[in-house]
């Protein structure tokens, strides 16, 4: 019984045959029957003569579209990374190592690209910092001074609990009572808590009583947070101190990303970067209260803060409504630098400089 083209396949082309095949495994509706005893017949033909040339190219034709599928398919799926892929996007993202020592060189140039509501980093070398009290490194302990390794050890990190409940805690960054903050000062030491007592007042601090000069506050109806991330990057170190004691100094830089209280979409960084010198005294030769400390000095330079007489608390100038000193100059993400207490915008003086960056 004679079908058309012969049962022997030797009138069957071979883009009908890849039609059948393709039929065939997607289990196409209508496909002919009498094909399978061509296939048949093919598949016999095939084992016994050489392929022709050029036979391959139809795979590698597949090949190539399957592959350019999953190459679309991953490009919706995971953009950011393809563009890393091929060197796209223009700011580099991998995370900084640990900072363990003061750099020597004040961060590479980013691209000029402006923070936004869902990407509040962008264009910052914060990008690249780590996330809240991560960015603070804290270094091995070793007895020192009046105390043995592991009493060193717990200095520290009670160091760095004070840090970030002064300037991490989210109930401190709406303006409220640092009292986890206050907890790890130590009671006796007449002239901080006479501090404490007028910069939590209600009365107008004064450049010497302004509570910004040791905690990170915003007015919660100027300002808030975009997310609920402050990138950091610092380092405690420590020596033996004064009669024996212990004593630890923080270098650390806050980036604040806020928007205006009323939306808007603007979206400021308040950077900040404080010195504080905490003094681990023995309680034989000091008085003091158990898992309290003392503090020696404590400054701050800001950028995007506020530049008028202090309110208590970060006014970022939404709008740019602040006026900095165009002659004066400086990088706030720069730390290759100790830090200048003459310089910056801070409440202290009410001075600000034009940051470079922000």
């Amino acid at each position: 019984m004679g079908v058309a083209g012969g049962q022997d396949g030797s009138s069957v082309s071979d883009e009908e045959w890849e039609r059948f095949l393709r039929e065939s495994v997607a289990g196409a509706a209508g496909a002919p029957v009498e094909l399978s005893a061509r296939a048949r017949s093919l598949e016999r033909r095939s084992r016994q003569s050489p392929r022709r040339p050029g036979g391959r190219r139809r795979v590698g034709w597949y090949v190539t579209g399957f592959l350019a599928v999953v190459a679309l398919l991953g490009a919706a799926l995971f953009p950011q990374r393809i563009v890393g892929w091929f060197g796209g996007g223009g700011q580099e993202t991998a995370p900084l190592a640990a900072e363990s020592e003061r750099p020597r060189t004040a961060p590479g140039a980013e691209p000029e690209l402006r923070p936004t509501l869902t990407e509040p980093f962008r264009g910052s070398p914060a990008a690249r910092w780590a996330d809240g009290a991560a960015g603070i490194t804290v270094p091995a302990a070793r007895a020192t001074g009046w105390m043995d390794k592991a009493q060193v050890a717990r200095a520290l990190a009670q160091s760095k609990e004070f840090l970030v409940a002064a300037g991490l805690d989210s109930h401190v960054l709406r303006g409220e009572r640092p009292s986890k903050a206050i907890a790890v000062l130590n009671p006796r030491q007449k002239d901080v808590q006479r501090y404490l007592r007028a910069a939590l007042s209600a009365k107008t601090p004064t450049p010497e009583t302004d509570p910004l000069l040791l905690f990170s506050r915003f007015r919660p109806d100027q300002a808030r947070l975009v997310g609920d991330v402050v990138k950091t990057r610092g380092r405690l170190s420590y020596r033996e101190g004064r009669r024996g004691a212990v004593e630890v100094t923080a270098d650390v830089t806050f980036v604040y990303p806020v928007t205006p209280a009323e939306g808007g979409g603007e979206v400021l960084r308040t950077i900040v970067r404080r010195e504080v010198v905490m003094s681990w005294d023995d309680p034989s030769k000091v008085i003091t209260e158990p898992g309290t400390m003392s503090l020696l000095s404590y400054a701050l330079d800001l950028t995007n803060g506020g530049c008028s007489a202090p309110t208590g608390y970060f006014v970022p100038p939404f709008g740019n409504t602040q006026h900095p000193d165009q002659a004066h100059r400086l990088d706030p993400y720069d730390r290759s630098k100790p830090l200048d207490k003459n310089s910056g915008a801070r409440p202290a003086t009410g001075n600000c400089a034009t940051a470079t960056r922000s």
